[in-house]
């Protein structure tokens, strides 16, 4: 599904230039859970940021599902971003004034494939646990709950892969773990998930950590088997 070869990403910082993954490689299949770890600065929420086609290499390949993404126009990204990826932020990015369904569905809006029938995403809020909670804002739930709701959000597309960026940073350690556990009963249904953490205890839900440290790979960890 996912194939990385030599990836390279620069910044121009000045007169110096800032290397922020030194050639990277890897490989991801459909339906695994895999985690990429490291400190503040090893790079990775700047592979996530490539691997979502939010922001493009300096050098190497990336494909998806065979295709090389570099390839592919803008219009082409936008539709890759809003139909194969989910996303799942540590902030949430829920919108205040509308409920908990309605941001739901705002993905729905910029779908030209998919009806806005909220019947789907009905189905997501009660899957993620919150089914009595579908009209109420933001404003009026928990931090896990708004987690859920981003959750659900992610996943109404119906995307091929989930990408969540430090999920659970903004969660008590008990919320964490019941958020870890929907991202585990997810794959366990056949969903790919990619995570961003710089925890331990949430990398170890994970079949594989990626470890990065200052640009690079330092070591793949196959895990197997998950945390129940």
């Amino acid at each position: 599904m996912i194939k990385v070869d030599k990836l390279t990403k620069q910044y121009p910082m000045g007169d110096t230039c800032v290397k922020a993954l030194n050639g990277v490689s890897f490989t991801i299949a459909q339906n695994e859970f895999v985690a990429i770890m490291g400190p503040s600065g090893s790079g990775k929420s700047t592979l996530m940021n490539i691997i979502g086609c939010l922001d493009k290499p300096t050098s190497g390949s990336y494909q998806l599902n065979n295709q090389e993404v570099a390839s592919l126009s803008d219009d082409a990204l936008s539709a890759v971003r809003n139909k194969d990826i989910g996303f799942v932020f540590q902030s949430f990015h829920l919108l205040p004034r509308l409920s908990a369904l309605q941001n739901v569905l705002l993905p729905l809006r910029f779908s030209e494939t998919l009806s806005q029938d909220s019947t789907y995403a009905h189905e997501l809020l009660k899957r993620v646990g919150l089914d009595s909670r579908h009209d109420h804002r933001p404003n009026q739930l928990s931090g896990g709950q708004r987690q859920r709701v981003a959750i659900a959000r992610s996943l109404v597309n119906k995307p091929a892969i989930l990408l969540a960026d430090e999920p659970t940073g903004a969660l008590d350690s008990k919320t964490s773990v019941e958020i870890m556990a929907l991202f585990t009963e997810l794959h366990l249904a056949g969903q790919t998930i990619i995570l961003v953490t710089h925890e331990e205890e949430v990398a170890a839900y994970a079949q594989r950590i990626i470890r990065m440290r200052d640009g690079d790979i330092v070591e793949i960890e196959n895990r197997g088997e998950q945390v129940a």
